[in-house]
């Protein structure tokens, strides 16, 4: 595992928990704590473009042909900030606010926001801009671009996890930071 700076922190809180869903709660955060193994982590309040978010995953077809599931490629990177992302249906909107992630493999993602509207054209090419610089060392054109649930790494953060205190409150909580895993 690499260290660099994160850029995302969250918390957690569940609904009460039924004591077999507080048994899935409770494995969850042994496996994820701090000692244990991350876990892929989204915004569950935008887990696609607000453009097209109709409470489904994307779909639809690419401009050129073929099923559109969210999925782009990443053709240029201008600069850490500024990237041209392609495999993208005819119009496709994107708004400041949304989320893109840059996977090179499961557990090396990165997850941006993007700064500005931008539209897909007619071949489904955009140029977006990005908040945070993309980590041009360990990421280039190889990597996929993801517009359904984006998603970072994390790992909870250590104290963090607050376990139901009685059956009156049966919920449980916990914050964790993005952390960034190398794999060559």
């Amino acid at each position: 595992m690499s260290s660099m700076t994160p850029y995302w922190r969250a918390s957690f809180k569940t609904v009460p928990l039924e004591e077999v869903e507080y048994g899935r709660f409770d494995a969850f955060v042994m496996e994820s704590g701090p000692r244990g193994s991350p876990f892929i982590g989204y915004d569950l309040s935008r887990p696609r473009p607000i453009a097209h978010d109709e409470g489904k995953p994307l779909s639809g077809t690419k401009a050129g042909g073929g099923a559109f599931d969210g999925r782009a490629v990443l053709d240029t990177i201008t600069d850490s900030r500024n990237v041209v992302v392609s495999g993208l249906p005819a119009g496709f909107k994107l708004s400041a606010g949304d989320y893109v992630e840059f996977r090179m493999t499961l557990l090396t993602r990165s997850l941006h926001r993007i700064t500005a509207d931008a539209t897909a054209n007619s071949s489904g090419v955009v140029s977006l801009r990005i908040m945070f610089g993309l980590d041009t060392q360990n990421f280039n054109t190889a990597a996929v671009v993801d517009f359904e649930k984006p998603a970072t790494v994390m790992m909870i953060d250590p104290g963090s996890v607050q376990a139901p205190k009685s059956w009156g409150d049966r919920s449980g909580s916990f914050s964790a930071t993005e952390v960034f895993i190398y794999e060559p």
